[in-house]
């Protein structure tokens, strides 16, 4: 079986989760402060503070950008539920807008229109790795007086070129980036998030609010000759990430570089196998973007049942993921108002995801090409859909 993907992890990540053990201390400790460290070095960003997932981290952004109830955030369907939830989790409404086609990510030109005086906030997404158009996204959220919060969860290792010099993902360009180190990300500490900002009163805010809103952490306190009396100005949460988990992420970020050039290298031969698949139209990367390959959507031609695609090419041991999921078309979004977002639905319901992680092989990659063109040969698509896509 080629798994849609598969995490690269060896023996230094289970000696650092080994260390943290014998160490004696486990939860958010000298660990969680080091891969903060380390991975602000890594965006270019003065502050990162660590969290249990990225939902979390999102739920965080919303709040301390003063989303509440009663309020409106723009974002987009086409990503994963959790995009939604959290602003609904805020006790706000997610005012949802059409996609570009090709990036799959938040159309620029649906955002004014979107803007009512209940907006309070932008919600952007670098979908499956792909940036969005930061560079026409943020003068919008200027010129309307909306923080900009990117969820980056798959997009650690990305760039974007702004004023003609390439930039990593989560300096941020916005007010603070989210990203996820689930086990289906580029890199992986099994859960865990990182929110990333330049503005350090945000930062100080996201830190009381992740640990119950405790003004000293365990290990301060712990590590302190002195007694010290911790006090609760706000009603927090326990978003904290463990030392373990932070170890592990320590390790992952020094192989982030290989695991971004293999990625890239895996998508750029994907692009050459598929250009004799007629109909099937591989995604598109701007010359401003440069992708970290998350994940790999192709779209199929018209005419082919996706999930019949999908189980044809599982019948050969290759499994897929259908397109990203719309968050409007789910019974939980029922009676939710969106306007028709066909580009979006597109994507959700005329793509696939192909296999793609670090291991991957040049072998792998021909048998999921094979196992896509012998599914779609079965296919009944439409007239033309097998015409040669520019």
């Amino acid at each position: 079986m080629i798994p849609i993907a598969q995490p690269l992890l060896g023996e230094e990540e289970a000696e650092a989760a080994a260390a943290v053990v014998r160490s004696g201390w486990l939860s958010q400790g000298v660990q969680v402060a080091a891969f903060e460290a380390e991975f602000a070095a890594l965006v270019g960003t003065p502050h990162a503070c660590a969290v249990s997932n990225c939902t979390t981290a999102l739920h965080l952004a919303l709040l301390v950008a003063g989303v509440g109830a009663g309020d409106e955030v723009i974002t987009v369907s086409h990503s994963f539920i959790a995009t939604a939830n959290v602003i609904r989790q805020c006790g706000a409404t997610p005012v949802f807008v059409d996609v570009e086609p090709g990036t799959w990510t938040l159309d620029p030109e649906r955002i004014a229109a979107a803007v009512t005086p209940r907006t309070k906030a932008i919600l952007c997404v670098h979908q499956i790795g792909m940036p969005a158009d930061l560079a026409r996204i943020l003068p919008l959220a200027q010129a309307h007086g909306l923080p900009l919060i990117e969820d980056a969860a798959c997009a650690i290792g990305a760039e974007i070129r702004l004023d003609g010099a390439w930039t990593p993902l989560g300096g941020p360009v916005g007010d603070v980036a989210c990203f996820s180190f689930h086990p289906r990300k580029v890199i992986t500490t099994g859960e865990g998030g990182m929110l990333t900002t330049r503005r350090a009163d945000w930062d100080a805010q996201f830190r009381l609010l992740r640990q119950h809103g405790m003004t000293v952490s365990d290990a301060v306190r712990h590590g302190s000759t002195q007694v010290i009396f911790e006090e609760y100005p706000v009603s927090g949460f326990n978003y904290r990430m463990t030392d373990m988990q932070a170890a592990i992420g320590r390790r992952q970020l020094q192989r982030l570089p290989e695991i971004i050039a293999r990625r890239r290298s895996l998508a750029a031969r994907y692009g050459e196998l598929l250009a004799g698949t007629p109909g099937v139209r591989p995604p598109v990367e701007p010359d401003w973007a440069r992708s970290n390959w998350q994940s790999y959507a192709v779209r199929l031609p018209d005419g082919a049942d996706q999930a019949r695609v999908m189980q044809a090419m599982l019948d050969r041991g290759v499994a897929t993921r259908r397109g990203v999921m719309c968050a409007h078309l789910e019974a939980a979004y029922d009676g939710a108002e969106a306007p028709p977002l066909p580009q979006s639905e597109t994507a959700h319901l005329r793509c696939l995801l192909l296999p793609l992680y670090a291991q991957m092989t040049e072998a792998d990659q021909i048998t999921v090409v094979e196992a896509l063109r012998e599914a779609l040969a079965a296919e009944p698509l439409a007239p033309g859909a097998l015409a040669e896509v520019a």
